[in-house]
């Protein structure tokens, strides 16, 4: 299956590796292709340039978005949540007609609030929108002719490529969608990375809770200890 990757980041790379792994033809976006590779210095979060995490494993092709996304019918949505809706608004056109999973979270950085939160890297961002909307509701409506899903966003990405990293994979994933057979798209996606517990818990509204959980996520990570690998489970 062809699948495109948007976005270079570490989530995005769990994704690429895991994908080529399982045999899929990958192909990867960036804003500027020669830019990307150009680089020679960690990213803000300490990954290698990704040139050089490229190198070796073949196969992969690295396109500008627009480019990227028209090469398959399946997209992942790796870019960050605050240039999102503008990076994908902009190949709109090279996006109509497909499924769009995406997992980025509307977080904005270094905030100026009343009350900040001290985390190991600064003040926890602040997530907007938050509670009357969503990022992916905002995708959906800047893309009315693609389906979008919001899923993946409730664990770091390297888990949602290999579940059993943690407890044996018995942990649960959720898909939200106004489209079926997009979700069951995503959801087989998922049962290939090795997930048992996929939930619908229904229609894109309801990214708005899967979005928010980012912060009792950090805060069940800072518990544990940070950079500790977890998972939660819904018990019925």
């Amino acid at each position: 299956m062809k699948i495109t990757v948007l976005g270079t980041g570490g989530g995005a790379r769990a994704h690429i590796a895991k994908l080529a792994e399982l045999g899929h033809e990958v192909h990867v976006g960036t804003r500027d292709p020669e830019v990307t590779l150009a680089r020679t210095e960690p990213d803000m979060m300490g990954n290698l340039p990704f040139g050089q995490w490229l190198a070796g494993r073949s196969g992969i092709r690295l396109h500008a978005f627009g480019a990227a996304a028209a090469e398959s019918e399946f997209v992942i949505n790796g870019i960050d949540g605050h240039n999102a809706v503008a990076a994908l608004s902009a190949i709109a056109d090279r996006l109509a007609g497909k499924t769009l999973v995406d997992y980025a979270v509307p977080f904005l950085y270094n905030p100026d609030v009343e009350h900040p939160w001290p985390t190991p890297w600064g003040v926890m961002p602040k997530l907007d929108p938050c509670d009357t909307d969503s990022l992916a509701e905002q995708i959906q409506r800047a893309l009315p002719g693609t389906k979008v899903v919001k899923s993946f966003v409730t664990q770091e990405q390297e888990t949602v490529v290999d579940p059993e990293a943690v407890g044996n994979g018995d942990h649960t994933m959720f898909v939200a969608g106004d489209h079926a057979d997009a979700k069951q798209q995503v959801t087989e996606l998922l049962k290939s990375y090795g997930w048992n517990d996929v939930l619908d818990v229904g229609p894109l509204v309801c990214a708005r809770g899967m979005e928010m959980y980012a912060h009792m996520h950090s805060a069940i990570g800072f518990g544990l200890g940070f950079g500790t690998r977890f998972g939660i489970k819904v018990v019925r």
